[in-house]
């Protein structure tokens, strides 16, 4: 009767740790872009003499009025270059993406705008 020799598992947990260093060194621990966004609520605190945009799935607002967004950004710009410290809120409307909000607060940012922050509903977050 033949013994069988005993299957060693060292090989295959070489492989595992090896493979283990090489996508630990290959993956990117970079941080990622971060939003530092006040949250506003209509009524609240701080909210006198900011400037409102409305962001709604068919277009947007500003202050009430509608307005494309090349011409807001256009306005922005105008009013940050008088007000560096113009504060801006931004209130997505029902059912609009947030990458499209994000968008828009980026846009805005570019535009030199420092202080904006998202508009929540009465009570939401």
């Amino acid at each position: 009767m033949r013994r069988r020799s005993a299957i060693s598992l060292t090989p295959l947990i070489d492989v595992v740790f090896i493979l283990l260093v090489f996508f630990m060194l290959a993956s990117s621990f970079m941080n990622w872009r971060v939003l530092e966004l006040g949250i506003a609520r209509p009524g609240g605190d701080g909210v006198t003499g900011a400037m409102l945009v409305e962001l709604r799935q068919d277009g947007l607002r500003l202050s009430g009025v509608e307005i494309a967004e090349d011409r807001l950004i256009q306005n922005l710009s105008a009013r940050f270059a008088e007000d560096p410290a113009q504060r801006i809120l931004v209130k997505p409307g029902q059912g609009v993406p947030l990458q499209r909000a994000v968008d828009l607060i980026e846009r805005i940012g570019a535009a030199g705008g420092r202080d904006v922050s998202f508009v929540t509903a009465a009570g939401g977050t």
